[in-house]
């Protein structure tokens, strides 16, 4: 099993087109952790070297602060996809989003490019979980990370694709959905990678958006990527640790970190009984809230 990547917010992961230059300036005021610069599905084909091209000026010119900025380039099977690999390279964003991911081969022919190229290991690679094959092999896909060299870091959902290619329908609940995003969490754990929850589309249904975001965070996603920045303050919310549970993690690390506790799996704290395994999950939730206040500040 891999240790777990650093620890960073990705509550709400916004697309925006990469033809759209309106919103790839307007996305550097957006309360939003990372922003995917879309090459890929958002953009027409007639409008894919005009985006190819506002994308790389807008990663060069910078000024989007804290947030992650992560390029999905086109399938390297396309025509656009090698040239959008040589300008994602050339860019050097947080991370590139790779498309119809099905093996880990997809990956690895991506991370050979980048580290041929010298890109500093910082920039990730986050692959798209959004064919029925990624379903089958997601231990497969996930078990990449296990060599640093691949740079794998989050399993983004792409759930309407996998709508898509299924025959699954996208109804609330999503339960024709829920084996696939729970293997692909459990796949993302094993391995210490982030996972991202799919797009919710219904731009005007903000109970059915908090729904889908309070059962992304239920079933263990970090986040959820979002198609419109109304989404962003729901998402946010949903994802981010309750003050109260913060406040009990706090106190089970601080009871676990006494000397007469030192050797203890499980001990009370004011009158429950907890084990060791509850002090190292409260440790990476303190740490979330920690990264999301100094975000903050």
């Amino acid at each position: 099993m891999m240790t777990q990547t650093a620890i960073r917010p990705r509550r709400s992961v916004l697309y925006m087109p990469g033809s759209n230059a309106r919103a790839l300036e307007k996305a550097k005021t957006l309360d939003v952790d990372a922003l995917i610069l879309d090459l890929e599905d958002a953009v027409a084909p007639d409008a894919k070297e005009m985006a190819r091209a506002q994308v790389r000026d807008a990663v060069a010119g910078g000024g989007y602060g804290h947030r992650e900025v992560v390029i999905r380039i086109n399938g390297l099977g396309t025509s656009w996809g090698v040239d959008d690999l040589s300008m994602a390279i050339a860019a050097a964003p947080d991370a590139i989003l790779v498309p119809k991911v099905s093996t880990s081969a997809d990956l690895e022919r991506v991370a050979h490019r980048l580290n041929g190229a010298r890109v500093p290991a910082r920039v990730e690679i986050w692959a798209m979980m959004e064919t029925p094959l990624a379903m089958l092999n997601a231990r497969e896909i996930a078990s990449a990370a296990s060599n640093p060299e691949t740079r794998l870091g989050c399993f983004v959902m792409g759930t309407n694709d996998l709508a898509k290619e299924t025959g699954a329908r996208l109804v609330p609940g999503r339960m024709p959905m829920t084996p696939w995003l729970m293997t692909c969490v459990a796949a993302a754990r094993a391995y210490g990678i982030d996972i991202i929850d799919g797009v919710y589309n219904e731009l005007d249904d903000a109970a059915g958006l908090e729904a889908e975001c309070a059962q992304g965070a239920d079933m263990g996603m970090n986040g959820k990527t979002l198609i419109h920045p109304k989404q962003v303050a729901p998402c946010n919310t949903a994802f981010s640790p309750a003050p109260a549970e913060v406040d009990w993690a706090r106190r089970i690390i601080a009871e676990f970190e006494r000397e007469e506790n030192a050797d203890k799996g499980a001990i009370q704290v004011e009158g429950r009984m907890v084990e060791r395994l509850h002090a190292e999950m409260g440790a990476r939730l303190v740490a979330i809230s920690d990264a999301i206040a100094a975000r903050a500040s």
